[in-house]
């Protein structure tokens, strides 16, 4: 919170003629804690927790975020105003869209206050999320706090955003790389979404299609794929949606020969983990003594 206070106080002095450089990417928006008059920052981050959990997109997550924050959704771009910045951004977002990375703090945001509030009843966690929380969004839907900025704001007219990495260069190097070491390969998407128990069951079907019939690929096959997956907490479990992916997809690969399962955070970590993915073949499964599923359940 103190560093974020120290940028809005150095953007109090710059002036027209200035030239600020952004480095932005996925997970700026939690270095960039800034709520909003009388909500703090641990009914924040109960409120972000809850979306987590809930199984919200990270468009629908943000979107609460962006109007509970000092800079979210634009209005970074509208402190830097008058002076220009040129934004490097590393996307970790389906579609690279510019007003989901980090919350979009430079580029104009499309929700709204009643979009937040939506998003919360959507979930069920209407109920749960803090007072502050709720009193600021019910004020915002009514008319009495500002929306955030929208794109007849001036202050996107004198912004550079430009993305320099994204996860369809993650997924091309992958292919290259996969190629090099003489696999038949294949990106079957670059947008898969959805809950990550869920994919990781499909990726365990076309591993054995491949592994039977040889098909959509000849041996030795490598499939690629790109997106976000979410994860539904029900238990006291972390989440994690490389690992439940991998979990999920152990299941299905049990017992094969010369198959493995690899999924990878290009975050770096996977969800509230120190893992930065996981890796199952057909024997992960029969070597732990619980009950995958029952594991998979929390």
């Amino acid at each position: 919170v103190k560093g974020v206070e120290r940028i809005i106080d150095l953007l109090k002095s710059i002036k027209r003629g200035d030239l600020i450089i952004i480095l932005l990417s996925g997970g700026a928006s939690s270095l960039l804690p800034a709520p909003n008059e009388n909500i703090s920052l641990n009914d924040k981050k109960i409120a972000t927790e809850l979306l987590l959990k809930s199984g919200a997109s990270i468009d629908e997550i943000n979107a609460v975020r962006k109007h509970i924050s000092k800079i979210k959704g634009g209005q970074l771009a509208s402190l830097i105003y008058p002076a220009e910045a040129a934004c490097l951004i590393l996307s970790d977002v389906i579609g690279d869209r510019l007003d989901v990375i980090a919350s979009g703090p430079t580029v104009p945001d499309n929700s709204t206050f009643k979009d937040a509030v939506d998003i919360l009843k959507r979930y069920s966690i209407w109920n749960n999320t803090p007072r502050p929380v709720i009193k600021y969004l019910l004020k915002g839907l009514k008319g009495e706090i500002a929306e955030t900025p929208k794109a007849a704001n001036p202050a996107f007219r004198r912004i550079n955003n430009i993305i320099i990495g994204n996860n369809k260069g993650a997924v091309s190097a992958a292919e290259k790389k996969a190629k090099e070491l003489g696999y038949h390969t294949m990106v079957l998407s670059t947008f898969i979404e959805g809950e990550a128990r869920e994919i990781g069951k499909v990726f365990g079907a076309i591993a054995k299609e491949i592994d039977s019939f040889e098909r959509p690929l000849k041996r030795k096959a490598c499939i690629i794929a790109g997106g976000e997956t979410t994860v539904t907490v029900k238990g006291k479990g972390k989440g994690g949606r490389c690992q439940e992916f991998a979990l999920s997809a152990a299941l299905m690969i049990n017992g094969l020969k010369d198959v493995a399962i690899v999924g990878v955070s290009t975050d770096g970590t996977d969800g509230p983990t120190d893992a930065a993915g996981a890796i199952a073949d057909g024997t992960s499964h029969i070597l732990k003594t619980m009950t995958l599923t029952a594991f998979s359940r929390n």
